[in-house]
């Protein structure tokens, strides 16, 4: 609730600024491939899509206040307030699904887990799922935080902004755990530039769900 409540406060100010990859993304997904953005925000990558000639799209978000603010700003998107934990659509119901910088707000591997079962849920067999986020970083910054807050969390990497958000860098040995059930197609390792302005190490990835 308190996640939300934050996003809800900071969502007609915030800018997301990690990079989507549409030319990898294209490789695998077709124009007319039904797309699900989870934690759209307030829509910025299903725009970007819609504008390479996306149509089929969705985004969900547990933020209302991020849900207005995409109605508002791409009125053509269809974008859904997500009530609870699970994503109010049917079984092997989509193409691909976006999770762009998501885990990062997601603390416990347990919500992660959860997360990923219902992402596998909805993709049809052989489905695609891009997945762009943060690893951990070894700068005295990020460390102290990181050990400060482990001990709250029982998480190493995850931390407390001053705004009043908790997020999680990770460990890639984790990531690679959490999606084992996907058929590796891209993993590039990167340096993003935070909603805050610092620089963290990332990746994204691109895998098909195996069958």
């Amino acid at each position: 609730m308190e996640q939300k409540l934050y996003w809800d406060s900071v969502s007609g100010q915030k800018e997301f600024t990690t990079p989507f990859h549409a030319s990898g993304f294209s490789k695998y997904v077709k124009p007319e491939g039904k797309i699900l953005d989870v934690g759209c925000g307030y829509g910025r990558t299903l725009a970007e899509l819609h504008h390479n000639g996306y149509r089929n799209l969705v985004g969900i978000d547990f933020s209302e206040g991020m849900i207005a603010r995409g109605n508002d700003q791409f009125p053509y998107l269809d974008l859904r307030i997500k009530e609870t934990d699970n994503i109010d659509l049917p079984d092997s119901s989509v193409d691909a699904v976006i999770l762009f910088a998501v885990l990062t707000c997601i603390c416990t591997n347990t919500e992660q887990i959860r997360l990923l079962q219902e992402i596998k849920r909805v993709l049809r067999p052989g489905g695609i799922l891009y997945v762009n986020d943060f690893l951990l970083n070894t700068d005295e910054r990020n460390v102290t935080r990181y050990k400060k807050y482990q001990d709250i969390y029982g998480i190493y990497g995850v931390f407390e902004l001053p705004e009043g958000a908790v997020c999680r860098h990770h460990e890639e040995k984790w990531i690679k755990e959490l999606l084992d059930d996907f058929d590796e197609l891209e993993y590039q390792y990167l340096t993003f530039t935070t909603m805050n302005g610092h620089q963290s190490n990332g990746f994204y990835f691109i895998g098909r769900l195996k069958k």
